[in-house]
């Protein structure tokens, strides 16, 4: 009778644990980790928005190699448009030329699958580098979904926030705010590559209007990628895509 006792309590303790924004973190990681795909390129359809009316589209090339390098090229790969994230530098190519290099402040790299390659204490770190407030969270639902909400208290504080898939546990939503300016996106229509998962459409949203939609096209992880990919001394020198 005592163990039956000593079993009841200790699933009455494990169910009645309340969730708050380190533990949904503590959660991702022991899932993902060691599983996530370390490796992921895809075409995109990017289309940009002007008052919520369509105003250009474009194919864009995109690798990511966690968690540290992630490259885009804009339209055709010989004109030479890019940006390359590797580690904690951004580099900006326009026309084949280095135009520009700054400090890597690409949150997305990191919440969309890089913080599942480093210790849970630097994950804490990252979170509060990016001004994710770990002290606010609540529950809600988004586009039909339980989520867990990181950085907020309530539906509409305006801080920085992601809100996560309750079963899935991956980010359905990332709003942030930068000189009273509110910047969105909305990730939708996940698929599973391996022990991970990717959207394959990603909606962005300035101030409440629609600026950019994303769709993905021919998907695939854990592909073999060459770090010279990312490396900007090797810029128009190699690359990752090769037609069918």
């Amino acid at each position: 009778m005592k163990t039956i006792l000593t079993f009841l309590l200790s699933i009455s303790i494990v169910t009645g644990n309340k969730m708050d924004s380190t533990a949904v973190l503590k959660s991702m990681h022991d899932r993902y980790t060691g599983k996530w795909y370390t490796s992921f390129t895809f075409t995109q359809s990017t289309e940009r928005y002007r008052g919520d009316t369509l105003w250009n589209t474009q194919t864009w090339y995109e690798a990511l190699k966690l968690p540290y390098f992630f490259r885009i090229d804009f339209g055709e790969i010989s004109a030479g448009n890019a940006v390359i994230y590797n580690r904690d530098s951004m580099y900006v190519f326009k026309d084949k030329v280095l135009k520009r290099t700054d400090v890597n402040d690409d949150n997305l790299t990191f919440l969309l699958g890089g913080m599942y390659f480093i210790p849970f204490d630097s994950v804490i770190a990252k979170m509060k580098e990016f001004h994710f407030d770990l002290n606010k969270f609540h529950e809600d639902t988004f586009m039909g979904n339980a989520v867990y909400v990181i950085g907020a208290n309530t539906t509409g504080e305006k801080v920085n926030q992601i809100w996560i898939d309750k079963n899935r546990l991956i980010l359905l939503r990332l709003i942030e705010y930068t000189n009273g300016n509110k910047s969105e996106a909305v990730f939708e229509n996940h698929q599973q590559f391996g022990g991970g998962w990717s959207e394959t459409k990603v909606s962005f949203y300035f101030d409440d209007q629609l600026s950019q939609v994303e769709y993905y096209h021919n998907c695939k992880a854990n592909v073999p990628l060459d770090d010279a990919i990312f490396d900007p001394n090797m810029f128009g020198k190699i690359h990752w895509y090769k037609e069918n």
